[in-house]
């Protein structure tokens, strides 16, 4: 049984067949002989080893059917009313079948969702054949883009005219991205003859994983069922010896959603994707056809991604708030992840404030290590955040360092050990976070080293710092030890382990942190003092944001001695300076107001006329150019014509550059402002 302490979604790898142009039919899936005993082993791990205690019983059996039918269809285009109709039988069956090993009625629905699926394919493959100019493109009509609350179709006819208006909608993007219309209907077949020929291949594994991971998914959302073959795969990422981009994906309806990048992975060193950016294709190679990749498994995107080192890749990808429209080409070089990439790192920062210079160190940590390996082998220097760090900031003090920046942002997690003796650091000694388990039992880490560095202080957040991340940031916050800047966190405070089942494992959430203050971080994150503009919708970001999240509770707090080193006037005038600055300042500004543009991006339905799309889109670029430009001319920069050549200008480099890491910078100017208020408080 493993520990699991950080944010993490895994990735996969199955084998990807290339398919002719020809359509295929969907086979009928029967549960194996296995899966009954797997089901029984998977119910009785889940009953009394999860921390949430749920019974087996109609209202869980309820939710699970929704939750099936959910993860089949997320936006309603596939089953019909009268399919959703008769599955009702089994709402209140799930778990007398699930006690039985009895997974025959989650293949019944998985076998008509491959049916329905195959005959939509077929109609959209229908309807390119017949002409993609019979679409007419200047008539007045609409597509819904969000249908996850949507009514099921009544009936084909009804699910036609769907399935028409989102072919569509397909065939206007591609026009806009100045494709012919036969280029249009040689992509688009392409798709869906792909997607037929994969229907084809699913095998009884896949039925009963889907099944397995609903069921799962009722208890917490990262709780998941690891098939044999996919097990193997999960080991691999955790030992990061996966040779590929460095990037953990997941699928989101059709498209292939970046959920983060791994710390100093390839991706994460070129720096063009982004989480929440769409991969819609795949090309290998400088030159390579770009394949795309809507709609399929999450197996076999990964598969195509990943590569041997030194290799390219080249990744079509939209951000999430344009679904695969606007696509741009990133070229990454394949590479494996070193720990050696994902050890802190340390840059000191000579800067001037009304004629007063200062010096401040900044320690970046990507996620929280130790070399197991080395320790148990009794290695007296194995490598670990915190004996890095301490080395790291011993140096950064000996350069004069007065303050010190830790950024955690994207830091997903890592070594709990690691959080607390970190956190031990720069607190003379005490309790650091409550751990609880499933039968309210409460342990407490703590540091008991009285050994600290007492330098002004502040932490650097975002959403996509969680777990370990979490732990520091809240002690550091709870102990009044210094600054916590940024945005609110993930909101991940719980512990998962791997428990092995007679046919593939279970990854099962077990325990729940919670601060020295009692509050949990399990959902809500850490709130930082001073909030920064974030580049993610946290309604949509987050552990907040998954099905089925553990809910935020507290437990009793702990007697702690906190720091002095600020109090409510101090925090409050840090908090007035940094406002005066996010309204003048250029590049906050820009940052907030793209922040809010990209939100109003975000429509539930989308014009099918041409010349009203090409206005919007043209509208939205317009919009976006004037916020650059207005930041451009604040700082006397050159004027751009065109978002292109923001695009092309984009730095590609892993270095601290105040410059262009705006967020970096103020919190650079909220850390002095801390030491001259400290500085006027001691005279």
């Amino acid at each position: 049984m493993r520990s699991l302490c950080s944010f993490f979604t895994p990735l996969l790898a199955l084998v990807w067949f290339s398919s002719p142009l020809v359509q295929a039919s969907y086979s009928v899936l029967e549960p194996d002989p296995v899966h009954q005993e797997t089901l029984k082993s998977l119910a009785k791990t889940l009953r009394f080893g999860h921390y949430k205690k749920r019974y087996l019983d109609d209202e869980l059996s309820s939710e699970l059917l929704d939750l099936q039918l959910e993860r089949l269809d997320p936006s309603r285009l596939y089953f019909l009313q009268s399919d959703i109709d008769e599955f009702e039988q089994y709402r209140h069956r799930f778990d007398d079948a699930i006690r039985a090993g009895d997974s025959e009625p989650a293949f019944t629905i998985y076998n008509r969702y491959q049916q329905r699926a195959t005959e939509r394919l077929n109609f959209m493959l229908g309807l390119i054949e017949q002409g993609l100019d019979k679409l007419d493109f200047e008539r007045d009509e609409q597509i819904v883009t969000e249908r996850s609350e949507a009514p099921w179709p009544t009936d084909h006819k009804e699910q036609d005219q769907l399935w028409r208006k989102r072919l569509k909608s397909l065939v206007l993007n591609l026009k806009l991205s100045d494709k012919t219309l036969e280029e249009a209907a040689k992509t688009l077949s392409r798709r869906y003859n792909n997607q037929l020929h994969r229907l084809s291949q699913s095998t009884a594994e896949d039925a009963f994983g889907v099944f397995a991971n609903s069921y799962a998914g009722l208890f917490d959302p990262h709780t998941q069922y690891f098939s044999p073959r996919l097990t193997e795969n999960f080991n691999i990422n955790m030992r990061l010896s996966l040779e590929g981009i460095g990037a953990v994906l997941q699928i989101q309806d059709e498209h292939t959603r970046v959920v983060r990048l791994v710390p100093a992975g390839p991706a994460d060193k070129q720096g063009q994707l982004k989480p929440s950016d769409l991969i819609t294709g795949v090309g290998q190679g400088e030159v390579g056809e770009i394949v795309d990749v809507v709609g399929w498994r999450l197996d076999e995107v990964v598969e195509l991604i990943r590569g041997p080192k030194g290799s390219t890749v080249r990744l079509q990808v939209s951000t999430a708030e344009d679904k695969g429209k606007n696509p741009k080409i990133i070229r990454i070089v394949r590479n494996k992840v070193k720990l050696e990439e994902q050890a802190a790192q340390k840059k000191l920062l000579e800067l001037e404030r009304d004629g007063q210079p200062y010096k401040l160190g900044v320690i970046s940590i990507p996620t929280f290590y130790i070399d197991f390996r080395a320790l148990q082998a009794g290695d007296p220097d194995y490598r670990s955040t915190t004996r890095d760090v301490e080395r790291l900031l011993g140096e950064l003090i000996d350069e004069g360092a007065q303050g010190l920046i830790i950024d955690l942002r994207n830091n997903g997690g890592g070594s709990l050990k690691e959080s607390v003796e970190l956190t031990g650091l720069f607190i003379p000694q005490g309790p650091v976070v409550q751990i609880k388990d499933a039968w309210g039992r409460i342990r407490v880490e703590s540091d008991h080293n009285p050994k600290f560095f007492d330098i002004p202080l502040a932490v650097m957040v975002n959403r996509l710092s969680a777990s370990a991340s979490e732990i520091f940031a809240g002690a550091i916050k709870d102990y009044n030890r210094g600054l916590v800047i940024g945005s609110q966190t993930y909101g991940k405070g719980t512990v998962q382990a791997l428990f092995p089942l007679n046919h593939g494992q279970l990854k099962l959430t077990q325990q729940m942190f919670y601060r020295i203050s009692g509050t949990s971080t399990q959902n809500k994150g850490v709130t930082p003092h001073i909030s920064l503009p974030g580049r993610f919708d946290i309604s949509k970001v987050g552990e907040s944001s998954e099905h089925g999240a553990l809910a935020w509770d507290q437990v009793k707090a702990l007697p702690h001695k906190s720091s002095q080193a600020l109090s409510q006037s101090q925090l409050a005038a840090i908090e007035q300076r940094h406002h005066q600055r996010a309204n003048t300042e250029p590049d906050l500004i820009a940052l907030k107001e793209e922040f809010d543009h990209r939100l109003q991006r975000q429509r539930d339905s989308l014009p099918l006329n041409e010349q009203a799309l090409r206005e919007l889109r043209e509208r939205t670029e317009a919009e976006q150019l004037q916020i650059e430009n207005r930041r451009r001319h604040a700082k006397n920069l050159p004027q751009l014509g065109s978002l292109a050549e923001l695009q092309a200008e984009q730095p590609v480099n892993d270095e601290i550059d105040l410059e262009q890491d705006a967020l970096l910078r103020e919190g650079t100017e909220i850390l002095i402002d801390l030491l001259s208020i400290q500085t006027t408080a001691m005279h």
